[in-house]
């Protein structure tokens, strides 16, 4: 039967891109070289220090722009950078 020699061939399809995919799974994830940050690390807590002041309050959406926005005057935001050689 010459049928046999095709069906390795078949089956090698399936098994070679199983092996590919886990390869390129164990490759990227680092699963078993990983940090477990949530385990390992010890983070110590602090008390929050701040305190907590109204500056002003805006109610729906009568203004459309935070006052005091440089966004037009992008003279003001943006400094020019000037190189030792510059001319300009």
């Amino acid at each position: 039967m010459s049928d046999d020699g095709g069906l390795w061939l078949l089956l090698l399809g399936p098994a070679g891109a199983t092996g590919l995919y886990w390869a390129l799974y164990r490759y990227y994830r680092n699963t078993d070289k990983s940090h477990a940050f949530e385990r390992e690390t010890e983070v110590e807590a602090k008390p929050v220090t701040g305190s907590d002041r109204k500056v002003d309050e805006v109610t729906g959406t009568r203004e459309t722009r935070i006052r005091g926005d440089n966004l037009r005057a992008y003279r003001q935001r943006v400094e020019r950078v000037r190189s030792g050689g510059d001319s300009s």
